[in-house]
């Protein structure tokens, strides 16, 4: 009860921060009593509070780099508990160090951030783009990062496999963000607030997966005025709509606004004009993107949205297959601000589906996996000065069904459904002197259509030695000792993770366009072999991970950042679908071992890397300078000899460097060159040792063998036991940006990717004894209009 009597006593100023233009929050920007050590950034929502205020006269300053900057002096007295809202100019572009390092240096010193990119959409502009910015692109130049084609590649995200990561859109499960062709993801970067990636080490607010976090959010639309954009590429096209419902303004403090959203790409059809080098056939990736949100902001700055999406993606290669997924979904989020309590209530619901279809050449090579459900939560967080607590709960409702023509024209099926109910807390702890942060949190997680509790508790914290110096006078060694101190900052996070979900593919499989999913499968292996060669007896179908992260912020000279983060994970249970699959599993073939009668075989896996970032933004210039170390093992325990077979997974790149230039030019700032190089040593692959006659029976059981034609066939080596030939790629854009009127604006973008025109290997297709390459040279002209 302390903390509350305490909080009685003493005043609360609590508020949100605006944009004037638009009425959008403003996120991240530094909130600071002058003449004080007391300061805090703004959510994701404009929010900010302090408590445990004296009764006397304050000096609140906002701050932020894109705003003007706002001051207001408060009054309070015993008890109160202040209201504001606080409405920013947009800036003259001129950012003062002052403003920088303040808004920087509160979130550096009071957030651990461990194993986590906050991105914002400004930055994904930097970017050299194809087509319109995407975070798609962003991703592939982010350490710990790996992409493993242009076209049908998934990202890796340390280590994790694309099953293994969460992507929450608004608070909405997304089961698969990107495009068939690996520039562009389903998320419009005009739409988007911010993008939070947690690769590993993340809280308890998070579940349900073992690797990584996505966690995107979108803004809501302009509540002052009607704004649009319209554009168009060699790629594809995008317009954007937004504008009041219930327009801004002193006199009515509710608000409300609209955005629309739809991009879709025609490269099937330019591509036969523009790239008939990359194909003769033309590039066969297709996709149309809807998205539309509605928002309502009440006086006291509570708020309710109402979204939908539609994202479709289509594939056809000629006479050889084709794809093509859906996915759609309806949701709501919301915020609560309590009158007079320091606490703010967030919370959602949110229904979605997916579902991808695959046709071979012959009409009886079928696929076909689809997934829907629900998801639900609310979350609390409470203030106590510079300590916070965030508790909730969620629930995740989901059915996977998955159907397959197999070789010998037998239909399998599977369906099942899965229902998770999850609890959490987090605490975080500032340290007076703020030497310490410390983030506890424990997670319950709960998979009731299995039976099985898994506890997991996660830890994280951020040392800053420099707060030993704060305020003290110093001279000569200790000066000096004070300065090095204040420019370091060590940080850690680890915990335990579980999920049920499961990839309806191999993960063996280099590209695999139909990625499906299968809900906690039961025909598993009863034992296994881990990577210490020991049997371990599987006790359901929850998969368990545990991550260990630490690393160093280093702040090298004045904005000049260097970040360094070693981290490994440990999957100790993966299920994989089992190609050596060779005899039902029934009785008659009881005594056979898994590895030749089971759907799916068990795996463990472990990674280990090192992330190392560079990063310098002042002014007209930003640098970005990445490097990736990683070790990825798998250890597969279920073998026809018994023994555990060690191997490296087709994602594992050694070594990975992206360096990323960014210059704005002219006196209005109108011309913007970007540059990106992408540097990865070769994935594993499985050589060739010979080739052989491959008898095909096509389903006739008279077939005579001794006389009949053969297929191809090859004898594969030891699998993934040699590497490809090392990938390295250059993009350049240039964006100019011309005001017609004082209300329309024209944005030209003139590029290419791979502008060296590498020949970067995609596959090699044995049977034709030839080098499939990724894609080539790619020049792109962007044209948008906002008016």
């Amino acid at each position: 009860m302390l903390p509350f009597i305490t909080l009685a006593q003493q005043a609360v100023i609590r508020g949100f921060v605006y944009s004037k233009s638009n009425g959008e929050p403003v996120i991240g920007c530094g909130v600071i009593i002058k003449n004080s050590t007391k300061g805090t950034l703004t959510d994701a929502n404009g929010f900010f509070i302090f408590n445990n205020l004296d009764p006397e006269t304050y000096e609140i300053e906002i701050k932020s780099l894109e705003f003007e900057s706002k001051t207001e002096i408060i009054t309070v007295k015993k008890g109160d508990f202040i209201v504001k809202k606080f409405y920013l100019e947009t800036g003259s572009g001129l950012v003062s160090d002052e403003i920088e390092i303040d808004g920087q240096k509160i979130n550096q010193i009071e957030s651990p951030n461990v194993g986590v990119q906050k991105i914002d959409p400004l930055v994904i502009n930097k970017m050299p783009s194809i087509g319109e910015p995407d975070i798609a692109q962003y991703l592939q130049a982010s350490p710990g990062i790996v992409s493993t084609g242009d076209q049908g590649g998934q990202l890796y995200i340390r280590g994790g496999l694309p099953v293994q990561n969460k992507v929450l859109l608004d608070g909405m499960i997304i089961y698969n963000p990107f495009h068939s062709i690996g520039l562009f993801s389903v998320f419009d970067t005009d739409v988007m607030k911010q993008a939070d990636i947690y690769s590993a080490g993340f809280g308890s607010e998070y579940g349900g997966r073992t690797s990584a976090i996505m966690d995107i959010s979108t803004r809501d639309g302009n509540k002052n005025k009607f704004n649009s954009k319209v554009s168009a590429s060699l790629f594809g096209s995008k317009a954007n709509f937004e504008g009041p419902i219930i327009k801004m303004s002193d006199e009515n403090k509710a608000s409300g606004s609209y955005i629309i959203s739809a991009k879709t790409s025609y490269l099937p059809q330019s591509s036969k004009l523009f790239y008939t080098y990359a194909n003769k056939n033309g590039l066969p990736f297709g996709f149309l993107d809807v998205y539309a949100k509605t928002s309502f902001n009440t006086a006291n700055g509570s708020k309710i949205n109402i979204f939908g999406f539609n994202f479709d993606d289509h594939v056809n290669y000629t006479d050889i297959a084709q794809f093509n997924w859906n996915a759609l979904g309806v949701g709501s989020n919301f915020v609560l601000v309590p009158e007079n309590m320091p606490t703010i209530v967030e919370g959602n619901f949110a229904y979605s589906s997916y579902k991808i279809n695959y046709q071979g050449s012959d009409e009886r090579d079928k696929k076909m996996s689809g997934m829907s459900g629900f998801n639900t939560g609310i979350n609390f967080k409470r203030f106590f000065g510079s300590d916070e607590i965030k508790y909730g709960f969620d629930i995740v409702s989901s059915n996977t069904e998955y159907e397959i023509i197999n070789p010998t024209y037998s239909k399998i099926n599977y369906s099942k459904r899965s229902l998770e109910v999850a609890t959490y807390v987090k605490y975080r702890w500032l340290e007076k002197k703020k030497f310490i942060v410390l983030e506890p949190s424990f997670r319950l997680q709960y998979y009731s259509s299995f039976g099985e509790v898994s506890p997991e508790p996660r830890f994280s914290m951020k040392i800053n030695p420099g707060q030993f110096f704060e305020n003290k006078e110093r001279t000569g060694f200790s000066k000096y000792l004070a300065s090095v101190m204040n420019s370091i900052r060590i940080k850690g996070s680890g915990g335990y993770y579980s999920q049920t979900l499961i990839s309806a593919t191999s993960d063996k499989d280099v590209v695999n366009l139909f990625y499906g999913f299968i809900n906690g499968p039961e025909d598993l292996p009863k034992t296994y072999k881990n990577k210490d060669n020991e049997t371990v007896t599987v006790s359901g179908a929850v998969q368990r991970a545990w991550h260990l992260v630490g690393g160093v912020e280093i702040d090298l000279i004045k904005n000049l950042e260097l970040q360094i983060e070693g981290y490994r994970k440990y999957f100790n249970s993966i299920p994989n679908v089992n190609r050596e699959k060779i005899y039902d599993d029934n009785s008659a073939y009881a005594s056979q071992l898994d590895v030749q009668k089971k759907v799916f075989i068990m795996e463990s896996g472990q990674v280990t890397g090192l992330d190392m970032i560079l990063k310098y933004e002042y002014n007209r210039l930003y640098l970005w300078a990445a490097y990736s170390l990683t070790y990825n093992q798998r250890f597969l325990g279920n073998t026809t000899n018994g023994n555990v077979f060690e191997y490296a997974p087709v994602f594992d790149r050694r070594h990975n460097v992206n360096l990323l230039g960014s210059y704005t030019f002219g006196k209005k700032r109108n011309i913007e060159l970007s540059v990106r190089w992408n540097y990865g040593s070769g994935f594993p692959f499985t050589p060739t040792q010979g080739y052989n006659v491959k008898i095909n029976f096509n389903n006739n059981f008279n077939h005579d063998y001794t006389t009949g034609d053969g297929d191809l066939g090859y004898v594969p080596g030891t699998y993934n036991s040699q590497r490809l030939p090392d990938y390295h790629r250059l993009d350049v854009s240039v964006k100019w940006m011309y005001m017609i009127t004082e209300k329309m604006k024209l944005e030209t973008s003139l590029g290419a990717t791979n502008i060296y025109n590498r020949g970067n290997i995609f596959y090699y297709d044995r049977m034709l004894n030839s080098r499939i390459n990724q894609l080539p040279i790619m020049p792109n002209l962007n044209l948008a209009l906002k008016f």
